[in-house]
């Protein structure tokens, strides 16, 4: 049998997920990607139901990911609901919360260098 893996993530990533997808069927699996399937008749809840029944069918879930699409943080909360092994393929490592992160550090640098100065 021929084991089954859906690839989540972010759309922007198209390139990205199609060359990991022929990868994978180079290897023999047969891999879904849900993000790219076209079903215009699907309302919202239809295309979470829909993933879900990918999901639920796989051995096991891909990831390529912005930090950003909530479709995909809604995907991964079914793959761990149902307790889908996942393996991360590339995940952006440049995010808002990174840019936050770094300016409030600087500025804790500043208010460090403030205190120094204003004790001398």
């Amino acid at each position: 049998m021929t084991k089954k893996i859906v690839i989540i993530g972010s759309t922007q990533y198209y390139d990205r997920i199609i060359k990991h997808k022929e990868k994978l069927e180079s290897e023999g699996y047969d891999v879904l990607i849900p993000a790219f399937d076209d079903h215009p008749e699907f309302d919202e809840l239809e295309v979470c139901e829909y993933n879900r029944g990918l999901i639920e069918g796989a051995d096991e879930v891909h990831m390529i990911w912005d930090q950003r699409s909530t479709g995909t943080i809604f995907d991964f909360g079914i793959l761990f609901a149902l307790r889908k092994k996942l393996k991360i393929i590339y995940m952006e490592p440049k995010t808002f919360s990174g840019v936050m992160k770094r300016y409030e550090k600087k500025c804790e640098a500043k208010n460090r260098l403030n205190e120094i100065e204003n004790r001398l």
